[in-house]
This record gives C-alpha cells, sequence and structure tokens, in this order.
C-alpha cells in the first residue's frame, strides 16, 4: 500500500454489521492497560500514526475484526468493511534470529528478577531496556519496519482495517503479554523452557520433570511417572531442613561454616533493576495532548536515551 495522498474511502460507507467478531474490551477512551499494549500504541503514535489510528477504534470496539492471528514476524487478520467480502490485513514485523534470541535468554536467565517474572506470567518494565542493550527494540523503531497491508482500496496506510487490528493487537498484548514475543520470534513454551534449563544449568538444581501433585505423606511427593500413573519419591529437604541435611550433633561445631552456607546456589551476580528515565515517564502518564500531541513520550524517550549515560 502506498502512502495517502487523501482521504477518498474514508467516507465510502458503514461497515457491514458481523456477530460473533474479536471486540475491543474498552468501550470509550484510551485502548490498551498494561504497559506493553500501551508502549506499543505510543511507538505508532510517535511516526505520525496517531490521527490514522483512531479511524480503526469503532471498528475495533464494533467487532469488525473477524480473525486475529499472531505468528513469529506475521500478524494476520481478516476485517469486515463495507464490502461484502471481508478484507485481508497483514502485519509484518521481522523476528529476531536464532542467535540473539539465545543471548537473550541466557541474559534473562543470568538475572533472577526477570526470570521469576517472566515464569510467572509478567512482562516487568525493565525488559524493555534489556532487549535494547542487547540491540533487539521490542517495538519497532520506524515506520519502515513495519510491513503494512490490506486488501481495501483505501490507499490511506494505515486505513480502518489496519488501525483496528493494531488495537486489537494491542489488547492481544493485555491479554497474553507473550504474544508481543511471540511476535518477535519467540513462543511462550520455549521460551519458558529455555528458562528453566538454563537456570537450572547456572544453580545446578535439576530441571523440574513436571506438576508435583499432593501425597498424603507430608514426606513423599508424587510426580508424573510417563504412563500417566503418579509414583511417590521421598521429596527432598527444603529450607533448613536442606542445611542441616547430613549434619549430626557432634558435627555441627566442626561444620560450622558449612551452616551458614544459602540452601541453595545463588546466581553468580545478584538481580539489578536498570531502570532509567523509562519508568518515570511511564509513571507520570500520558500528557495533555495541548503539551505536545500523540507521541510525545516517545519523544522524550528516544530524546533522553541520547543525552543518558552510554554505559547503561
Amino acid at each position: 500500500m502506498s502512502q495517502p495522498s487523501g482521504d477518498r474511502f474514508a467516507d465510502y460507507g458503514r461497515p457491514r454489521r458481523v456477530d460473533g467478531g474479536l471486540r475491543a474490551r474498552s468501550a470509550r477512551g484510551a485502548i490498551g492497560q498494561s504497559w506493553w499494549s500501551r508502549r506499543f500504541l505510543e511507538v505508532l503514535e510517535s511516526f505520525a500514526l496517531g490521527t490514522r489510528l483512531t479511524r480503526g477504534r469503532s471498528y475495533a470496539r464494533a467487532g469488525q475484526v473477524l480473525k486475529l492471528d499472531i505468528a513469529p514476524g506475521l500478524v494476520s487478520a481478516v476485517v469486515q468493511g463495507s464490502r461484502p467480502q471481508p478484507y485481508q490485513v497483514s502485519i509484518a514485523l521481522a523476528p529476531f534470529p536464532t542467535g540473539l534470541w539465545s543471548r537473550i535468554e541466557e541474559e534473562l536467565a543470568g538475572q533472577a528478577f526477570f526470570s521469576a517474572r517472566l515464569l510467572a506470567g509478567d512482562l516487568p518494565d525493565e525488559l524493555e531496556e534489556l532487549f535494547v542493550a542487547a540491540g533487539a527494540p521490542l517495538f519497532p523503531t520506524g515506520v519502515n519496519e513495519l510491513t503494512q497491508r490490506c486488501s481495501c482500496p483505501d490507499f490511506a496506510v494505515p486505513c480502518k482495517h489496519l488501525a483496528a487490528t493494531f488495537y486489537l493487537l494491542a489488547e492481544a498484548f493485555d491479554a497474553d503479554p507473550f504474544e508481543l514475543l511471540h511476535w518477535r520470534g519467540r513462543a511462550r513454551a520455549e521460551l519458558l523452557d529455555q528458562l528453566r534449563t538454563r537456570r537450572a544449568e547456572a544453580t545446578g538444581a535439576p530441571v523440574s520433570p513436571g506438576p508435583v501433585t499432593a501425597s498424603p505423606d507430608p514426606d513423599t511427593q508424587s510426580i508424573p511417572d510417563g504412563r500417566g500413573s503418579a509414583v511417590g519419591v521421598a521429596a527432598p529437604p527444603a529450607g533448613a531442613a536442606r542445611a542441616l541435611a547430613g549434619l549430626s550433633a557432634t558435627s555441627l561445631a566442626e561444620a560450622v561454616d558449612r551452616f551458614w552456607l544459602p540452601p541453595v546456589p545463588l546466581p553468580d551476580r545478584p538481580p539489578r533493576l536498570a531502570t532509567g528515565p523509562d519508568l518515570l515517564l511511564r509513571q507520570l502518564g500520558p500528557p495533555a495532548p495541548a503539551i505536545g500531541g500523540p507521541g510525545l513520550l516517545e519523544r522524550l524517550r528516544r530524546a533522553y536515551r541520547a543525552l543518558g549515560p552510554t554505559d547503561r
């Protein structure tokens, strides 16, 4: 699709009503609840797409998007417009190569803070800066990184159908933040498996064989045996019991140094929080339109990064 030469098709006709479409959860106001979905829309607004994006908000809220699929490097959607045949929409963004994902996973696994939050199903705010430092920004840095296509006759980019897809995509990130990472090339299950494996290698702890179920005996636990049944095994000591394991009353005095060792191996380096100005900007929220208009937060963020320390 070429750049718009006017809004010829803005009043082409009312969209056909559909049943069972994907309807935006927010009935009014801004779309996007989490920091990553709001950040995604902020980035789009910084590309001077703000006024064009609003054209698709009513489409997103009316349920005109019939289908939305997220795959590595490609978002595809089917959007019902004013014509009988729905329009085919696609938004492409280059996924990160395997080698780059491997370096990112190693960095994530090396910091207990990130591993714990991701394994709990959350994306911490500081994750964005970690990706930037790795040379792999989570969000596109320019509109030319996005390949936007729609089968409608409107030459505007984005058209209403693309804009509606962007809004539904932001809400998909709200519902499951790992969809953002999936778009960038790494599925949730694969990423978490890699983190568990790398954390186990770093700490020397065994990788969990599967979900642990309750057992009547408090000193045993049941794990799947791979054939659909559970096998009772002795539960490993935990907490103080793990620190005291193997020590007798007579040997405690001689093993005082060992007694004060941590019961589980600690990471090579403590977790660090790289906050920087981005965290402050997110806490302040978007400014009033009269102050700077759409995209001001993103412009400030880029200015702070350009003027800030280079060793962050």
